[in-house]
């Protein structure tokens, strides 16, 4: 018997608008950058756009980045992953083992492999057994924490470490792209713009973790495979009617799993990069909270991979910050909140949201009556800032975004 192949009637948006969208982000992005290169000249916070801030600012992405694309993949299957935060402790354990049993490389694959364990028991639980998708992630967060602890008293007490660390573990490789040695005098120079394309290139291109290009690939190919195949189309249709896919021969039940299996994997990838890449140590707690971090970046990307990765990217910049300068760093971006959230507020009031629109201008005021009354900001906000700034940016997003029809919602083969 042939299983009917779906077609999607809708197809992807016409080149033209994808083409327009395209050159509406470049825009933006090339905004966004004189701006940010405009406050640093007028405040002389030179980490802003600095090598090491964009270094630092990948690194902090690349967790979060993970966890969200596991998120995407799981709720594009209309399964709700809350339990992307243990599906991450279970790859922080199982990369620092299989690092120090089978070498860098084998605790990458042990790190995906303890997370996609994970996501196959929230599956079990989900689709199997009709669990409630929220108690069920937050019942494997809880047992992947004490799971973590019990492993890592057998796996590490007699060889330097114990149930709450592992000995330091071996590193990967470092990539960098030749040639870029003389953009350092560049950014030296402190030009407008042209220093600041120098820092941001060389912070990006050179020294990077191999995991760390592993991420960034898997942004774009998880967008072909969901997108752009017949396996993604009926993955996504599970999430969007899935007794409609049920009726034309999909096995919602299997993509189901795939779905959230694969989640688990990448929400374990981002456990190893912790434990391999980013302390080379396994840690107890070490996660703190990016799964759910992680889960906030996937929402406000509207379930797609480059809004996402645009997220993480953006959470891992204001947390680059607080370890560079941090005040001095934090206290110069107000003038840039101020200006984003004032462009956002002309947006909004020429959209005719007025309530948004009064909000952001409302804050943009504060912003830049908190940067002329301060001369730096305290310490305890610094450390906030990032999670201060998710909160700013779902809400402004809030009234964009459309989660798939059918994510969280129960399901039952044959009841269609």
């Amino acid at each position: 018997m042939t299983t009917p192949t779906l077609v999607s009637t809708a197809g992807a948006p016409p080149a033209t608008t994808r083409a327009q969208r395209t050159r509406r982000v470049l825009v933006l992005v090339a905004l966004a950058l004189v701006a940010i290169s405009a406050v640093r000249v007028v405040t002389g916070a030179t980490d802003l756009t600095s090598t090491g801030a964009i270094s630092a600012a990948l690194a902090a992405a690349v967790p979060i980045g993970l966890a969200g694309l596991g998120g995407l993949w799981s709720e594009r299957a209309g399964v709700v992953n809350i339990g992307l935060e243990g599906m991450m402790i279970l790859g922080t354990f199982g990369g620092a083992w299989g690092a120090l049993t089978f070498g860098p490389w084998g605790g990458v694959v042990a790190g995906a492999v303890f997370g996609a364990l994970g996501g196959l028991l929230h599956a079990l639980a989900t689709v199997t057994f009709n669990v409630d998708h929220i108690v069920s992630g937050v019942a494997i967060t809880l047992l992947a924490t004490g799971l973590a602890r019990y492993l890592a008293s057998f796996a590490f007490s007699d060889i330097g470490g114990g149930p709450t660390q592992s000995p330091v573990v071996p590193s990967l490789p470092k990539w960098s792209v030749p040639g870029l040695g003389w953009l350092a005098g560049i950014e030296q120079r402190g030009w407008f713009l042209v220093s600041d394309l120098a820092g941001i290139i060389r912070g990006a291109l050179t020294e990077l973790s191999a995991l760390t290009v592993i991420a960034v690939i898997l942004v774009p190919v998880s967008y072909f495979v969901l997108w752009r195949t017949a396996f993604g189309l009926r993955l996504r249709s599970c999430g969007e009617n899935p007794k409609a896919a049920e009726s034309l021969g999909v096995d919602v039940y299997r993509y189901k799993y795939y779905g959230v299996v694969i989640s688990g994997a990448l929400a374990g990838l981002g456990g190893a990069f912790l434990s391999i890449v980013a302390a080379s140590i396994f840690r107890e707690g070490q996660t703190a909270g990016r799964g759910y971090i992680g889960l906030a970046t996937m929402i406000f990307g509207n379930w797609r991979p480059g809004g996402l990765a645009s997220g993480a990217l953006l959470f891992g910049y204001t947390d680059a910050l607080q370890l560079r300068r941090g005040s001095e760093s934090v206290h110069a971006l107000l003038l840039f909140i101020a200006a984003v959230l004032a462009a956002i507020a002309i947006f909004q009031f020429y959209r005719g949201h007025r309530v948004v629109g009064i909000v952001s201008i409302a804050l943009a005021a504060g912003a830049l009556l908190w940067y002329f009354t301060t001369d730096q900001i305290p310490v305890e906000f610094v450390r906030a800032m990032p999670y201060v700034i998710t909160l700013v940016v779902l809400a402004l997003a809030a009234q964009r975004l459309r989660m798939p029809a059918a994510d969280g919602q129960p399901y039952r083969k044959g009841e269609g």
